[in-house]
């Protein structure tokens, strides 16, 4: 199997070499970087797996950073945080980050959730069935992954995609964070990390977020699809 490379971007240097020598030892190859600027460089020069990226740093932040990266590329984005606070949390990944890892993490739960986000990019695409799912003005195209509102495609991550498929597999049925959990992210990760892919998938394909048509909340439990197949 090739060798992961895992870029590590943090103004902090000590932070740096602890990761290098974590993501070392359990066979990553690692580049690291102290400024944002040097790790777009960094990223567009290599071929990166995923990426560790601190927020606060000098000039540009992790934020900004992972705008930019989103922008042209899906690869894995980990923010790595000394805070441990929901609006971070929500703003990390409502820009496209695929989670969110406090500093206080054991080296295990880092290692362990790195892995974690190298097998869900690298998982192979859900069955896709001939079936064209048809919710009227939603359609899904399990065979080509396409996703049409009012005829229009709607240009979905993968992750989005995945959960919106399984949820429209299933009309009427309520999922729970716990079951999304375990499907799409290991059972890493808490009921953010999902409620804000739903709300990034929400905006792709309803008309009215405040009385969503398709993806409806089950207060405290999860989620329940809600368009008629036609």
């Amino acid at each position: 199997m090739q060798q992961r490379t895992i870029l590590v971007v943090d103004d902090d240097e000590s932070i740096v070499e602890l990761m290098r020598d974590f993501l070392e030892n359990d066979g990553f190859r690692v580049s690291t970087a102290l400024r944002a600027e040097e790790a777009m460089a960094t990223f567009q020069a290599s071929d990166v797996h995923l990426i560790l990226l601190a927020i606060i740093m000098p000039g540009l932040d992790g934020f900004e950073l992972c705008r930019r990266i989103r922008a042209i590329s899906g690869v894995p984005i980990l923010f790595l945080s000394a805070r441990d606070d929901d609006m971070h949390k929500i703003r990390g990944l409502g820009i496209g980050g695929d989670d969110y890892i406090v500093k206080t993490a054991s080296p295990s739960e880092i290692v362990a959730r790195v892995k974690a986000a190298l097998r869900r990019a690298e998982a192979p695409p859900m069955h896709a069935g001939p079936r064209l799912l048809d919710f009227g003005r939603l359609q899904v195209d399990p065979a080509s992954r396409d996703v049409k509102v009012d005829g229009v495609s709607v240009p979905l991550t993968p992750r989005e995609y995945d959960l919106l498929r399984l949820l429209c597999e299933r009309p009427g049925q309520v999922i729970t964070y716990e079951q999304l959990l375990r499907q799409f992210w290991e059972g890493i990760g808490d009921k953010h990390t999902v409620r804000v892919h739903i709300a990034r998938l929400r905006e792709k394909i309803e008309l009215d977020l405040d009385q969503p048509g398709y993806v409806a909340n089950v207060w405290g439990v999860g989620y329940r699809f809600e368009g008629k197949p036609r």
